[in-house]
């Protein structure tokens, strides 16, 4: 992997800002002609620094009104309870991020759904009847102040 520049960064921080954008547009906003800004984004995903285009959805637009966070630990901490565990999150379309965490439980999950109803029946038809699940600790989101799927490119650039 070659070392990133600030003309990298740049176009890191454009291409999360809008993935639309043109090659044409970002060369522009770079000062530099397309065959090098197309060069370089090629590398950028050939190195996998770049792995995927994506689309960020509007959650109300979409009908999720409602996004929590559950701390959830569980009974033992063996392989076959991860293993078991994580298997059933990928096939809960609630949970949108699920990470392996340090410190007093093992998992944060973070939940999509209408309502609290809608919640309350995922809660106790799928996540609590996982057979290793020990605690689940439940966070309602009343206000998203930043979204952390971007990252602060910016502050890298210099």
């Amino acid at each position: 992997m070659e070392r990133l520049d600030k003309t990298d960064f740049k176009i890191l921080q454009l291409l999360q800002e809008n993935s639309n954008y043109t090659i044409k547009e970002i060369a522009k906003a770079t000062n530099l002609s397309i065959t090098p800004i197309h060069e370089r984004i090629k590398r950028l995903e050939n190195e996998k620094i770049i792995e995927k285009y994506t689309a960020i959805l509007n959650k109300k637009m979409i009908g999720k009104w409602l996004q929590v966070h559950c701390q959830v630990t569980l009974d033992k901490q063996t392989q076959q309870n991860f293993t078991e565990f994580e298997m059933a999150i990928r096939n809960f379309s609630e949970v949108v991020e699920c990470s392996v965490v340090s410190g007093g439980f093992d998992y944060l999950l973070k939940v999509l759904v209408e309502d609290m109803d809608q919640y309350n029946l995922f809660y106790q038809s799928k996540l609590a009847v996982i057979e290793s699940v020990a605690h689940i600790n439940s966070f309602f989101v009343m206000k998203e102040v930043k979204n952390l799927v971007e990252l602060p490119l910016n502050r890298w650039i210099g």
